[in-house]
């Protein structure tokens, strides 16, 4: 048992972690494009954009998202949408790099460390030796 929730603890945080670097790669891919953007006073679409990379957006920002994303990047955004949900309206900030950061260090936390300490706390099943002869390096 202790083994199977070490491996969900692993692939959710590996999730959330993945999720969190392809969102940071195409911001700092996009950095200066958004400057300008910000700049030239168009934010409608900035802030548009920027819902679309937010966790867990609403249907509409979900549909522009899957649009814009290959099937694999979608499937890992949905599976981090589903895994910081809970953690989504902890966050009341401007800033999409805190909206962003902020659950997935609470997400890597809970399911990272407490998935792995929770795994460790799970009494194992132990091989009993008689003798010598039946122990295993």
């Amino acid at each position: 048992m202790g083994s199977l929730i070490r491996i969900c603890a692993v692939t959710a945080a590996s999730l959330v972690a993945l999720s969190f670097a392809m969102f940071a790669a195409d911001q700092l891919g996009e950095g200066s494009e958004n400057q300008v953007r910000s700049v030239r006073g168009d934010s409608a679409r900035a802030r548009s954009e920027a819902s679309v990379n937010l966790p867990d957006p609403g249907p509409a920002a979900e549909r522009r998202r899957a649009a814009s994303h290959s099937g694999i990047r979608e499937a890992i955004d949905d599976a981090d949408d589903i895994l910081l949900s809970p953690f989504k309206d902890l966050i009341d900030s401007g800033n999409l790099w805190v909206q962003r950061l902020v659950p997935t260090a609470l997400g890597l936390l809970l399911y990272g460390l407490l998935g792995s300490l929770l795994a460790n706390a799970i009494p194992q099943r132990h091989h009993r030796t008689r003798d010598w002869r039946e122990a295993r390096s």
